[in-house]
């Protein structure tokens, strides 16, 4: 008897009850995700994670890279201020002494910055706080802050003095960073990714310009539209906002010549252009700045044998301090600068992308930023590949609120490397 073939009908219902390859992988993200962050979530709580913020784990080529820019920028700091120490009936080591001085106490904030969890910047009233205590500060400047070389950007208590616009880069790229962590899948919609922070900007640039402060104006907004550039805002709307950001500084420019007069830009120009055809003196600084870049040769003239720092060149310790690198440790000296400073911007975004969240992230871009930003600007001053404005070169400089500052945010970086090791 021939066996009967059954065939059995299969349901229509059940490829609906079956999950295709796509939702099977869907899902399946979903919940690795959901169990990389509740394991994360429990790490965060336990002690494991609170040793591992306190004890270690510090990312070590990045710490070695800061000391050696420390070091190096103190001393040649004081290669470059003796002889103007001297001059102004002071102590040659005076201003070595204040230097190393605010680096001792830019080093302990730095150790108590790597010791404090990041995340205490993410609180909202943290972030909101210290901006408008910068902002604050910013307002008061142009009625108590004493005008130096034309400009009020210092304010003074007691002996001690310090920029407010040193403090402002800090604060917006900490809420930067929290309005962006925040708003991050909605980074993409003007209203969240673009408005919030063209607003913030506007204000800060506002003030600034009344210092007047043009270099600090566009260093603060360039690393506040790269933040939003790395934090995913549209393309289309970063570059109608750079659009908008050169009509602004078209303004700036017409409000400067109707305050401090045509000459000011045209001796700014002049000493760009063509520095050595002047016969007044006005572009004096770029002129000896030059001149001690193409004495150091190859090798330089040694290590505190400087011809230009004898007040032929001013601001030898501030903003021009990289000319006198160039001339006591020539071309090799320069290039080893500029590649510590190449080393720094690399590590600093190796950091940022292995950063537990965006907020680690964005901290850590922004400081970056600040800094490898802060050092090209300056070095294209120095060597004139842009007209001279006024920004210091970071470590190097002198500047005790500047290297505080810097050397905190340092520490900041460090705590992110800290907890680099979770996964997400």
């Amino acid at each position: 008897m021939a066996r009967r073939r059954v065939v059995r009908a299969v349901p229509n219902t059940i490829p609906n009850q079956i999950p295709n390859q796509q939702q099977r992988t869907s899902s399946g993200n979903s919940k690795e995700r959901n169990k990389k962050a509740a394991k994360v979530k429990d790490y965060q709580t336990s002690k494991g994670y609170k040793e591992t913020i306190l004890a270690g784990n510090m990312d070590l080529p990045f710490f070695i890279i800061v000391m050696i820019l420390l070091v190096m920028g103190i001393v040649m700091m004081f290669s470059a201020s003796y002889a103007w120490a001297i001059h102004e009936g002071t102590d040659g080591l005076y201003y070595a002494k204040k230097q190393i001085m605010f680096a001792g106490l830019g080093l302990v904030a730095m150790l108590i910055a790597s010791k404090i969890d990041y995340h205490i910047f993410r609180k909202i009233w943290i972030a909101y706080g210290v901006f408008f205590i910068a902002l604050i500060m910013l307002i008061l400047v142009p009625f108590i802050g004493p005008p130096i070389n034309g400009a009020q950007r210092w304010i003074y208590i007691g002996t001690f003095n310090f920029q407010p616009s040193e403090i402002m880069k800090v604060a917006i790229i900490i809420l930067f960073s929290y309005i962006i962590s925040v708003n991050y899948s909605r980074m993409k919609l003007f209203r969240f990714g673009m408005l919030p922070f063209l607003l913030i900007l506007g204000l800060v640039a506002g003030l600034m310009m009344l210092e007047p402060h043009l270099s600090g104006t566009i260093l603060i907004c360039s690393i506040g539209l790269i933040m939003v550039f790395v934090g995913g805002a549209k393309l289309s709307h970063l570059i109608g906002t750079a659009m908008v950001g050169i009509a602004g500084l078209v303004g700036a420019v017409l409000y400067l010549m109707n305050t401090k007069g045509f000459g000011y830009f045209s001796t700014r120009m002049q000493s760009w252009l063509d520095p050595f055809s002047d016969t007044t003196s006005k572009t004096w600084q770029t002129q000896q700045s030059l001149i001690a870049i193409g004495s150091g040769g190859l090798f330089g003239m040694g290590l505190g044998n400087s011809r230009q720092k004898y007040l032929y060149l001013p601001q030898s310790k501030n903003d021009f301090v990289f000319a006198i690198v160039c001339e006591e440790l020539g071309f090799i000296g320069a290039m080893m600068v500029i590649l510590l400073f190449a080393l720094f911007i690399f590590r600093g975004f190796y950091i940022a992308s292995k950063s537990p969240d965006k907020f680690g992230m964005m901290l850590a871009v922004g400081i970056t930023v600040q800094i490898g930003l802060q050092a090209l600007l300056n070095i294209a001053v120095v060597t004139n590949t842009i007209p001279n404005t006024g920004i210091s070169l970071p470590f190097f400089s002198y500047g005790g609120t500047a290297l505080t500052m810097q050397l905190a945010q340092m520490g900041i970086i460090l705590n992110i490397s800290r907890q680099s090791t979770i996964e997400t």
